[in-house]
């Protein structure tokens, strides 16, 4: 993969490892539990040969896990302006690769994860969260190109065969001393893990020695490791992740690394040379999606709504939303963990009765009761096992719409109590009035005018998180601002 990744120390790290284990824990606590995921489907754009032939044994393979793909990223983002963006950098650096004969098939993901990556079979995939983050043609250059040289330089097939001979040597030291197995295992996951990050930089040597070749700033690659760092210093100030894979926990993001991309980039020449091609790139991204679909609801600070399905909840204060595929999970300061879904139930089902049927595991009968919330049938009950406690809601919300609230924390006291009631009182059905007065995030880009500073441009921000953090990370920007000058274009992030 790409990208370097965040420093997962401190605090933040702390709470996301206690909500992986509540996470965990959640999963064993239900007997079954039902998720949605995105729809599958052509791809967005085809750059460069015929695809129309038939298919390959491998690419046969490829297509299926081409279908996967989609669906764990939430489906395919269609916007015509967007796709046609990057039809010349495609074009352009396939032409420049070492593979200029082999076609690739480009498809833009629905996701707000920052990622990008390659299918031998010429399936090329980057996310419309990767696309909101670059500042230019360039940069997206960069970033494809590097996932085409994994592609080019067989990295996939050599981890591969190095993962089964590990396993092979593991297996034989094992036959003979159990303990010696251990060790050889461990041995083994080390080796594998400098021969991923020796990869890593073979991808990056070819990426900026084939967008050199284009034409394009071969510094681009350089910068983007840079301006992806301080977005993952960004994203660990918030103490929710995505869930969905993303490469920016795959590698670090060392300044040897970027100083690397940096050496290899003075084979072209010192800094200035190559096309970047920033206008015309961030002409193509204005007013692209940023953050959630609306499709699949969106966060707001500390509530979450749905305009599809009408319905909205928010949390107590110190709570961190994160809307995930699958479910919206939230966490708070004191470590108490929330995951809110839906299961379909038919319309006058007894919820009450639905908590005792056994899809909850450490069941406490005896707290079950039945009430109202906003005029819709609820139902609470609490469980306990393995040494967490669970405070767990159905809402029925017109239809066989049946939403559930499930709270976890190791310790159950008044507090934990008083957050789960006040987030499930929370909880409403939105008028047609409330669900067309929402709006999507979307990239907007500004020209700053004269007298314009980075306050004033942060100001434009709306429904994001710590606004000014996100706006340098997004623009590239030093962590002491940067040159604001009449004239210049930057991102901003707003519903407006």
């Amino acid at each position: 993969m790409w990208a370097p990744g965040a420093d997962l120390t401190g605090n933040g790290s702390r709470r996301r490892a206690r909500w992986a284990l509540a996470s965990a824990l959640i999963a064993g606590l239900l007997a079954g539990c039902t998720v949605a995921s995105g729809p599958g489907g052509p791809t967005a754009a085809v750059f460069g040969g015929d695809l129309e032939r038939p298919l390959s044994g491998a690419e046969r393979i490829d297509s299926e896990e081409h279908s996967r793909i989609v669906a764990a990223y939430g489906g395919i983002y269609r916007d015509a302006k967007v796709e046609q963006s990057l039809v010349p950098i495609v074009s352009r650096i396939v032409a420049a690769s070492d593979r200029p004969d082999q076609p690739y098939r480009i498809t833009i993901l629905n996701a707000p994860a920052v990622n990008a990556f390659a299918l031998p079979g010429g399936y090329l995939y980057v996310t419309r969260g990767l696309l909101a983050l670059a500042n230019d043609s360039s940069e997206v250059a960069a970033v494809l190109a590097h996932e085409m040289a994994h592609v080019t330089a067989n990295h996939a097939i050599q981890r591969q065969n190095k993962a089964r001979d590990a396993q092979i040597v593991s297996r034989a030291v094992s036959d003979v001393d159990p303990d010696s197995g251990q060790l050889a295992l461990a041995s083994s996951q080390r080796t594998l893990a400098s021969f991923s990050q020796q990869q890593e930089l073979e991808a990056d040597a070819i990426g900026v020695k084939t967008i050199g070749k284009a034409g394009y700033d071969p510094f681009a690659a350089a910068r983007f490791l840079s301006t992806m760092a301080a977005y993952a210093d960004y994203r660990s100030s918030l103490t929710m992740r995505d869930k969905r894979p993303d490469f920016l926990s795959s590698h670090p993001s060392t300044p040897q690394r970027v100083e690397f991309a940096e050496r290899a980039a003075r084979q072209f020449g010192a800094p200035g040379v190559g096309v970047v091609d920033r206008e015309r790139y961030l002409a193509g991204i204005d007013e692209m999606v940023f953050g959630d679909d609306p499709s699949q609801g969106f966060v707001r600070e500390r509530t979450f709504v749905h305009p599809k399905l009408g319905i909205g909840f928010s949390v107590p204060e110190g709570f961190v939303i994160d809307n995930t595929a699958d479910a919206v999970l939230a966490t708070g300061v004191d470590g108490t963990a929330l995951r809110f879904d839906a299961v379909g139930l038919a319309r006058g089902t007894d919820l009450a009765e639905y908590l005792k049927s056994g899809w909850v595991n450490g069941l406490n009968e005896a707290t079950v009761r039945s009430f109202s919330v906003n005029g819709l049938q609820a139902a609470s009950v609490e469980a306990e096992a393995k040494g967490w406690f669970f405070q767990i809601a159905v809402i029925q919300a017109g239809g066989t719409a049946t939403y559930r609230f499930i709270f976890a924390n190791e310790t159950r006291n008044q507090a934990f109590r008083q957050a789960a009631q006040e987030t499930v009182d929370s909880f409403k059905t939105l008028s047609s009035s409330e669900v067309a007065a929402l709006n999507s995030l979307r990239i907007r880009v500004v020209e700053a005018r004269g007298g314009d500073s980075e306050a004033s441009l942060v100001r434009q921000m709306r429904g994001v998180d710590r606004p000014r953090d996100l706006f340098r990370a997004l623009n590239g920007l030093s962590t002491g601002g940067g040159r604001i000058e009449p004239g210049m274009t930057f991102k901003i992030v707003t519903d407006q």
